[in-house]
This record gives structure tokens, C-alpha cells and sequence, in this order.
């Protein structure tokens, strides 16, 4: 009984009416003496007029509709879909808090910015296709009045995924499941990988799968830099800040079961400023959890996961930062420039990088391998003993490689299923999320803005039906297994 009130509270229908609602209440209190307090102030003040008694342009503002926690590609893309499909210009006021205004630390920036639609579940290939037609037409949608057009420099030279007997009938069935929803995706022999790329040894390989159109990869930077630029030409707030606490109203419900639960409701977002101990409260009807790799802590600030083992109040946010390497290096008798993104077997991949036989690449690690995701430092052995010995065996050319540089970054590991959490929480009902992709959350950045968009503005997926990444399905344990994660 209780699975089937948990369905029904997690249709996104039931929570879009909070939306440009200003709800009192023993925790709003503060809102209502402020003006108050204002006049109390101006008593002692010359002058007739209320004078604030140092800057405050630098704050966010002390209302909004909707805060989005999270700066990178993800939180912009929602905030742009928020506007872009309001039904008046205008109408809802988003604001977006991102505490790294550098994007030092963000994924985004930090990625090999690929995008393929070589997925394993239709959800997954279908976000692909929207985005990467996203992609293509990016000033029909980001361009800004007197401003340049994007370049992403789009390079489309396709994925080639590589299958071991043991993996080659999951291979055949992911590549039928793709050609469904409409990818062009074909199936290679070894002897046909050889001709075509004939720079590969095929030993252990016993198919491939190559993306003949809409895969590839990007910059990045650009895509962030636009979506920021757009966004901030239509009126959303960008802050720099870091978001502490969350204010949050509670009643009570018995599900049919008979089972009690606490639904909440955030009414207040509390915004500590970029270096200093200045803090705003943000007055909001919704919250946009947008956090990567920082998206689990952002919950269990709302109280997500606070409850008793085994029961809905007690299930976490399942996402956490996992820290991946990214090495760069140069081989004179590389691929060419027909080479497109590889991914081997054995987990490691790489694609060219530029014009001059430059190349990225990497691996992650098994479980057991995991790094310390508590900085960002390089581990150099880790390319010499478990990445080149798989690139240098799959190609020759890469005995003779020179790595010149390195760096690593955080996905947002979601360590349920590997796959993205979308849509509102069942219980804290206007906190919505948007994360845990695993890795590929940059390239499917553009679909799932929209469907959290139409989540919150109609109450329902309209271009995508995204509802198996609901949260309820960790407090169920439905599984969604992506298997091309990497």
C-alpha cells in the first residue's frame, strides 16, 4: 500500500502549485518585521526618506520563485528552460547560487566534453538526441542581441565502442535499442574495424559499435559561457554564494497503509556570500538541487535521509563526488584526424585533442581503486600502470607516447544505478533535483533543463517522459542499470 501512495506523491502534478505562492508562517516571521525594523531605523535617521545604511547590491534578492543551487551546465540549463517556456515574459523570477565562481572544482569544465547517444536505455539515448540537436542550432537558442555567436568547435567524429565476446550480445542489443529511438549507430566485425581504422589491433575485439552521425565532442567552457550569457539577458540572478540552510515548514500525513510521514515544504534558502560572513535569506516557492557532486550534501541539508533506516524519510540522495583523471599526451604517429572518441574493453578511452597529434584520455578506476575525492591531485602512476598499457595494447602507435599534462575532476557519482535523478522529492515536495548522471550529465545537460522545466511549470514530463529517474525508485529499489557508463 505504501508503494502506491509513495507513486502518487511523487507525481510532479501535486507539487507545481507552490510555485509564486508567498506562504506566512511561524518560520516567516522575519519577512513580516523587516519593514518594521526599517522604520525603527529611519526614526533616528535625517530626512524622511529610508537610506540603507551600507551597500546592498551585491546580495541576492530577499524573493524569488525559484532558487537553483548549482552553477554548471545543469543548473543554467534549467534556469534557461524556466524562461524560455514561461507563458509571460517575465513572469517567474529565478535566481542561481553557485559557490565556485571560478569553476575550479566544477565538472563542467573539467570534462572531455563528449556527447554520444551509445547508451544502453531509451531515456538516456533520447537526451542524447534532444541535446545534440541542441547543440547543433546553438544560436537559435543561446544567441544574445550584440553579442558574437557560439562556437562550440562541434567535432563529429562519432564514438567507437569496442566489445570483447564476452560483452558483444549486450553490445548487438544496446545498438538495436538505439537504432529504435533513432540514433545511427552500426555494428563492425573486426575484419571491417581493421579497414577502416586500420591504426587498431583487433586482438580481443569481437565487435564494435561506431556512431555514424550526432556524436563527438565540444568545448565545454563555451557551452557554459553561453547558457550564463542567455540566462542572464532574460532576467535570471546569477549569485555568488553558498547555500547553508535551508527554512522549511512541516505537517503530518498517514499514507493508506497506515504508515505516518512528514512531508516539508522549504519556504527559505539562506546564501552565506563569497568570502565574507554575510548571509541573505531567499524567499522561494522552489528548489532546484543542481549541486553535481555536492547535490547529496545539499539534500541532507533539507533534511533528505535524516529519517530511520529502510523507510522513506530515512533514504538518502545517493550521489557523491568521485574523482576521475584526465591525462594529455602527444604521439607523432598517432591516428589521424579521422579518429573518433575510443572506447576500449578494458575501460580506457581517448580522442584526439586539436591538430597536432594530441590526445586525452583515461580510465576509471575499479571500486576498489577509488581515489580520495578530497582534492584534486593527479596520480601520474595511475596512467603508467592502468591506463597506457591498455591505449599502447589496443594501438601501437601509443608505445611511444609523452603525457604533458593531467589534470582530474568530480562526477556526481550516483552509487544506486549509475544514472540521473530528476524530478521533485515525495516528501520534501518543492525540492526538485537535477543530478547524478555519473559522467554524462554535461552532454545531457539541455534535455534534462527542459524536463525539470516542464516538471515544475505544467507538473508532468511533455518531451520526454523521464519518470523512471524519480528519487522514490532508491526507496523502492528499482534499479535503472545504464550499462555504456565509462
Amino acid at each position: 500500500m505504501l508503494r502506491g501512495a509513495l507513486r502518487f506523491r511523487a507525481k510532479p502534478g501535486l507539487l507545481g502549485r507552490g510555485l509564486n505562492t508567498r506562504k506566512g508562517g511561524s518560520t516567516l516571521d522575519w519577512a513580516g518585521k523587516v519593514p518594521e525594523i526599517k522604520k525603527k531605523i529611519q526614526s533616528f535617521l535625517p530626512g524622511g526618506d529610508w537610506n540603507p545604511l551600507y551597500d546592498t547590491s551585491h546580495l541576492p534578492p530577499e524573493r524569488t520563485d525559484v532558487v537553483i543551487v548549482g552553477g554548471g551546465v545543469l543548473g543554467l540549463s534549467v534556469a534557461y528552460w524556466l524562461k524560455r517556456l514561461e507563458k509571460q515574459r517575465g513572469a517567474i523570477q529565478v535566481l542561481v547560487v553557485e559557490r565556485d565562481h571560478t569553476y575550479s572544482r566544477a565538472s563542467t569544465g573539467l570534462s572531455v566534453g563528449g556527447i554520444r547517444q551509445q547508451f544502453s536505455l531509451p531515456e538516456n539515448i533520447q537526451l542524447s538526441l534532444f541535446s545534440v540537436d541542441f547543440l547543433r542550432n546553438i544560436n537559435d537558442y543561446l544567441a544574445v542581441v550584440d553579442n558574437p555567436p557560439l562556437d562550440l568547435q562541434f567535432n563529429p567524429s562519432g564514438y567507437l565502442l569496442l566489445a570483447s565476446e564476452k560483452s558483444a550480445a549486450m553490445m548487438e542489443n544496446n545498438v538495436k535499442v538505439q537504432r529504435q529511438e533513432g540514433a545511427k549507430v552500426c555494428l563492425m566485425s573486426p575484419e571491417q574495424l581493421q579497414n577502416k581504422f586500420p591504426w587498431i589491433n583487433t586482438e580481443g575485439v569481437a565487435l564494435a559499435s561506431y556512431g555514424l552521425e550526432g556524436e563527438g565532442w565540444f568545448d565545454p567552457w563555451c557551452l557554459l559561457q553561453g547558457l550564463q550569457r542567455k540566462i542572464q539577458s532574460m532576467g535570471v540572478v546569477f549569485c555568488r554564494g553558498e547555500v547553508t540552510r535551508f527554512v522549511s515548514s512541516s505537517s503530518h500525513m498517514e499514507t493508506m497503509s497506515g504508515e505516518e510521514v512528514t512531508l516539508k515544504r522549504i519556504h527559505e534558502v539562506h546564501v552565506k556570500m563569497d568570502h565574507s560572513l554575510e548571509y541573505q535569506p531567499v524567499e522561494c516557492a522552489i528548489v532546484i538541487n543542481a549541486a553535481g557532486a555536492w547535490s547529496g550534501q545539499i539534500a541532507e541539508l533539507a533534511g533528505i535521509g535524516r529519517g530511520p533506516p529502510g523507510t522513506l524519510q530515512g533514504t538518502k540522495l545517493p550521489v557523491e563526488p568521485r574523482k576521475r583523471y584526465v591525462y594529455l599526451w602527444h604521439c607523432p604517429q598517432g591516428p589521424g584526424l579521422e579518429t573518433p572518441l575510443v572506447a576500449d574493453s578494458s575501460g580506457a578511452y581517448f580522442r584526439r585533442e586539436g591538430l597536432g597529434n594530441n590526445y586525452l584520455g583515461g580510465c576509471s578506476p575499479t571500486e576498489e581503486e577509488e581515489p580520495d575525492p578530497g582534492n584534486l591531485e593527479v596520480d601520474h602512476d595511475f596512467f603508467q600502470d592502468k591506463v597506457w598499457p591498455h591505449l599502447a595494447q589496443r594501438v601501437p602507435a601509443f608505445e611511444n607516447l609523452k603525457v604533458r599534462s593531467a589534470w582530474a575532476g568530480y562526477y556526481d557519482y550516483n552509487t544506486f544505478d549509475q544514472n540521473g535523478v530528476v524530478g521533485p522529492h515525495p516528501l520534501v515536495v518543492n525540492m526538485y533535483f537535477a543530478t547524478g548522471f555519473s559522467g554524462h550529465g554535461l552532454q545531457q545537460a539541455p534535455a534534462v533543463g527542459r524536463a525539470v522545466a516542464e516538471l515544475v511549470l505544467e507538473g508532468h514530463f511533455q518531451t520526454i517522459n523521464l519518470s523512471s529517474f524519480l528519487f522514490s525508485r532508491f526507496y523502492l529499489g528499482e534499479k535503472v542499470k545504464e550499462h555504456n557508463i565509462f
